[in-house]
């Protein structure tokens, strides 16, 4: 990197205070026009850049704000940091992304990293680890030096910040019965996300709908594609399955693959809902019905409420976003 010329040397040049140059820099009518000149002519000259950084420390902030996600690979989340990155441009911010990889460990180094990097507050989709054992005391450190933090997706109520999500059980409610309009009794709820918060808000909500609609419920959860392949040929052996609710689009993918490696037809013989409006889902032969999580969406909203928070422009009170959403109708539902 080339060196470029400080305040100091500005000084020295002209040879007045570093507080005068700093000062006519910035226009203060404490320096006279002349000095003003002078020292913008000089500077200029010597292609002298002011230190973001440094008077940002200066001011106790680096309009810097830390993200953290379980994955980059899903769809989901490729499109939530793209609204974040895309916000954050718009209102003059930095973004330093980490990756947990589900871990309740590197979830933790992850933010003890970017607290020692003075990020002016974190935005964070919680690791599978750290719902699984509700062991949140790495969090409670952000809260604990008044870092800003807000949580996106992947929320827990007990942790006292601000939230962005979308009501997971009611969109699981609203698909499953969406599924039983269309003649489906025998709907399995499928998972590959098993102990994370929207999985339980969607469990929660696919059975509120059976209880409504005095159907049972059948649950595959798995953690390879083998296991989901076994079990879901096995339902459809025993004549248990008439259609899928998935809680995520990698899950509602294996379904389809296995629903059709069977002989099936979809959605015939077997109808599926998703969520997340990925392009699996859009360009899979056929094309998944899904429940849109506008995960843009949340990851702008996640980011303007985190300036907001940092720049003092909200209540005290803690906001709890829930995102409006809907059901994009494609091939794997019969068209109403």
């Amino acid at each position: 990197m080339e060196n470029r010329v400080t305040l100091k040397e500005l000084s020295k040049l002209l040879n007045v205070s570093i507080s005068t140059v700093s000062k006519a820099l910035r226009d203060s009518p404490e320096i006279s026009p002349e000095t003003r000149k002078k020292v913008k002519e000089l500077a200029e000259l010597n292609q002298y850049v002011p230190n973001a950084l440094a008077q940002n420390l200066k001011n106790r902030k680096t309009k810097t704000i830390g993200v953290i996600i379980p994955s980059i690979l899903p769809h989901f989340f490729a499109k939530a940091l793209h609204g974040i990155e895309t916000k954050a441009a718009e209102l003059g911010y930095g973004i330093i992304i980490c990756i947990s990889n589900e871990s309740r460990e590197k979830e933790a180094e992850s933010i003890k990293r970017l607290m020692n990097g003075r990020v002016d507050g974190l935005i964070l989709s919680l690791s599978r680890e750290t719902q699984a054992s509700k062991d949140t005391s790495h969090i409670m450190d952000i809260l604990k030096y008044r870092i800003p933090l807000v949580l996106f997706d992947r929320v827990l109520e007990e942790i006292d910040c601000d939230k962005v999500s979308i009501n997971d059980a009611l969109q699981a409610e609203q698909a499953t019965i969406k599924l039983f309009q269309q003649s489906c009794r025998k709907i399995v709820y499928c998972t590959g996300i098993s102990n994370t918060s929207v999985d339980d808000q969607r469990k929660i909500g696919y059975l509120q709908a059976l209880e409504s609609l005095k159907l049972d419920s059948n649950f595959v959860e798995f953690d390879t594609p083998e296991v989901a392949s076994a079990a879901i040929q096995k339902l459809l052996k025993q004549d248990k399955m008439d259609a899928v609710l998935a809680s995520d689009e990698l899950s509602a993918i294996l379904a389809m693959k296995s629903i059709l490696k069977s002989g099936y037809r979809i959605p015939e013989d077997v109808a599926i809902i998703g969520f997340t409006n990925g392009s699996m889902s859009e360009h899979f032969v056929p094309s998944l019905t899904t429940v849109d999580q506008h995960a843009e969406e949340q990851g702008s909203l996640a980011l303007e409420t985190m300036v907001d928070r940092i720049e003092g422009k909200l209540p005290a009170d803690k906001l709890n976003y829930k995102l409006e959403t809907s059901i994009i109708q494609r091939d794997s539902t019969l068209p109403e």
